[in-house]
């Protein structure tokens, strides 16, 4: 066989492993996105359909009167607070464990990864009891606190090893010029960390906006309820109801596809700023 003969084979076979892997991921996507324009007969009628033979928006249309309205603005509060705070924190921190050298400074940067490796079954007794004790039982505030310390010590990580490779000669160079401490890392260290912040962005989004075990167990109302919990509520003991759950995970899916779209040109931009330099 020739060399030319072997690239092209293993071309296609290249390209027949990434079809595969395109198939399997977007399969199930877009067989709930079937779904959720379909009716509950159909889908029990019909096995497999790329099409509904009638497409129909009554799904949608239903789930605007099964408290979604609330529900969605819960998850968006809470998803948006838990993310912001824990950017702006995470950043701070990850700057003083890197910047800065004090005593017990590599035992707390292990601890707060360490607390992460604690199941969660295990945590939410406790915290059950810590928010009863507060009043804080069934609120919002409740859950981005839960989510700040679910996404905090991953972000401080991530965040800490991008600063890591940023030249302190920078810094001090901007200091000299007659910036502060506090300056050169606004000026200096953030718009270089900004693909950083752009992955844990959609890092710290993904995480809270899907968090399904702390707000199951501690949230009953729509008070505080978020859409992972309500898709739940569709399955009762006459069975689940697919075709919402199908209609309400589309509408769910719609955020960290919008956030994962909007700060990729971030991403890409820093990843080609790179290559340029290099």
């Amino acid at each position: 066989m020739s060399v030319r003969a072997k690239k092209k084979l293993g071309r296609a076979v290249l390209y027949a492993l990434v079809l595969t892997i395109v198939i399997f991921t977007f399969a199930p996507y877009l067989w709930l996105i079937i779904s959720s324009f379909s009716t509950k007969a159909e889908l029990l009628d019909r096995m497999v359909f790329l099409f509904p033979e009638k497409p129909t928006l009554v799904n949608y249309q239903n789930l605007m009167g099964k408290d979604f309205v609330p529900v969605i603005g819960n998850s968006l509060v809470v998803t948006s607070s838990a993310v912001l705070v824990s950017l702006v924190l995470g950043v701070l921190a990850a700057y003083g464990y890197s910047r800065f050298r004090f005593r017990g400074r590599g035992p707390l940067l292990n601890l707060s990864l360490f607390t992460q490796m604690i199941p969660p079954i295990a945590m939410v007794i406790p915290m059950y009891v810590i928010f009863k004790m507060l009043g804080m039982m069934n609120t919002r505030e409740m859950l981005i606190i839960i989510y700040l310390s679910l996404v905090l010590p991953y972000l401080i990580w991530i965040m800490k090893s991008y600063i890591d490779g940023i030249p302190l000669e920078l810094e001090e160079a901007a200091m000299i010029d007659g910036c502060s401490k506090l300056r050169s890392f606004f000026t200096v260290v953030v718009p270089v960390i900004i693909t950083g912040l752009a992955a844990t962005v959609i890092f710290a989004f993904i995480i809270t906006w899907n968090e399904f075990f702390y707000a199951f167990i501690l949230t009953k109302t729509t008070a505080a309820k978020t859409l992972p919990v309500l898709v739940y509520d569709f399955n009762s003991k006459f069975g689940s109801n697919y075709v919402m759950s199908a209609t309400l995970g589309v509408v769910a899916s719609l955020p960290p596809v919008l956030v994962a779209l909007i700060f990729q040109k971030y991403i890409i931009k820093g990843l080609a700023a790179g290559a340029v330099k290099g």
